[in-house]
């Protein structure tokens, strides 16, 4: 099969452009606030108001921390030579560690206006993320970046890198959009539908998203300007992921064995 290039840019009006990227990101935070407010019908802790600012402060943290954290992870040089380059959204350039530290960042500021405790407010947001994360991967998809390697299975598609060199790649972004979106959502709605131990289903988004990320970027092509970090195969997604596994397995066994339940 072939990519079908598509123009990143929807519509362009002149003095505005409107980007695919964006309006995936559009729809990230809707998804995430209407299955906010789904969920607020079956818990009494929660109601349609701090839904709104729990949205407000988690679109925050997610751009502002995304952009930072690409800067820093991937691109640290350009950007302490000239740290405006943040500012430089429509060239592109998020990355999901970064995000996801500048939600967490942003739940401490929402709940200082709130009654409720940090681990709290991330198991009720946990399972409203991964869809969003499925619409940023079908950006990427449409953006034709963040290409697998090179591959001769059937499972590839003939697709041009960024630099226009067509081959035949694996499209991880499809997959990531379906393991860390579609399939991580499955399994954090399901699990989050009984009363669980504080800490719990936050443990399982970071197992879970941090072991699929792990296991794609193997097919995922490095960063070109990056390459691998160490030992000829290991990644900066891999760097960052591991992390999160090693955390969630341990905040899993602490909600579960540790603070008196089981």
């Amino acid at each position: 099969m072939k990519y079908i290039v598509i123009d990143p840019v929807i519509f362009d009006l002149g003095f505005v452009k409107i980007y695919w990227y964006g309006v995936m990101y559009l729809l990230a935070f809707l998804a995430a606030y209407f299955l906010a407010r789904y969920r607020v019908k079956n818990n009494q802790n929660w109601n349609i108001r701090q839904v709104d600012d729990l949205i407000f402060y988690g679109a925050l943290g997610a751009v502002l921390g995304g952009r930072l954290g690409y800067l820093v992870f991937y691109n640290f040089s350009i950007f302490i030579s000239n740290p405006l380059t943040f500012f430089n959204f429509q060239n592109g350039g998020m990355s999901f560690h970064g995000g996801f530290i500048g939600v967490l960042l942003a739940m401490l500021f929402f709940n200082r206006k709130s009654n409720h405790s940090f681990f709290q407010t991330t198991d009720f947001i946990a399972p409203l993320v991964p869809l969003g994360l499925a619409f940023g991967r079908i950006g990427n998809y449409i953006n034709g970046e963040l290409w697998g390697k090179i591959t001769t299975s059937p499972l590839g598609l003939y697709a041009p890198d960024q630099s226009g060199q067509w081959a035949h790649r694996y499209p991880t972004q499809l997959y990531e959009a379906f393991l860390e979106g579609f399939v991580l959502f499955v399994i954090l709605w399901i699990f989050s539908k009984k009363d669980r131990p504080v800490m719990a289903i936050s443990s399982l988004f970071l197992i879970f998203y941090g072991t699929f990320r792990f296991i794609i970027e193997f097919i995922r092509a490095p960063d070109s300007h990056l390459g691998y970090m160490a030992l000829d195969w290991i990644t900066m997604g891999q760097l960052l992921s591991f992390p999160m596994i090693l955390v969630g397995l341990y905040m899993f066994y602490k909600s579960y064995f540790l603070m008196g339940r089981s």
